[in-house]
């Protein structure tokens, strides 16, 4: 089984102000960086993404890869890989943590990326925290410069 790469941060935001910016993939080319377009491929019952097509230009990773996504409660989201050019796995989850009663927010990030060329363990790791770090970074940013936060 992968290791997998877990990060933490503090949002000052209410969890569900944080999962709205979590799920508008529409607007991830404006915040994330690596991510140059979003499309929602399916919805689920509740009219929240099911599989989402992402372009990514992370660097050394560039890919055109769909992702499931699975909902649970409002409070986490989990992800895995549909298909994709460059990945074997590219497997995660956001975790939303309620602190202060409510008005912040934890957000707990879990990342597993697997490509189909060799790489060394260390640098993989090492790839998943950068990833893990810009998002966490880019959706704090994101989330507390939104009108009204």
């Amino acid at each position: 089984m992968a290791e997998h790469t877990s990060s933490s941060i503090t949002i000052e935001a209410a969890p569900a102000e944080v999962m709205g910016v979590i799920a508008d993939f529409a607007r991830y080319p404006e915040w994330t960086g690596e991510v140059k377009e979003a499309e929602v491929l399916s919805k689920d019952a509740a009219g929240r993404a099911e599989q989402v097509r992402l372009l990514l230009d992370a660097g050394a990773i560039k890919d055109d890869h769909t992702l499931a996504y699975t909902w649970t409660g409002d409070d986490e989201v989990s992800w895995t890989l549909v298909k994709s050019q460059m990945l074997r796995a590219l497997d995660g989850s956001y975790k939303l943590t309620p602190l202060a009663g409510g008005s912040r927010t934890e957000v707990t990030y879990q990342l597993t990326v697997d490509v189909k060329i060799p790489m060394l363990g260390m640098i993989k790791r090492k790839a998943e925290k950068v990833i893990i770090d810009r998002a966490l970074a880019g959706l704090k940013k994101r989330v507390e410069s939104r009108p009204g936060a």
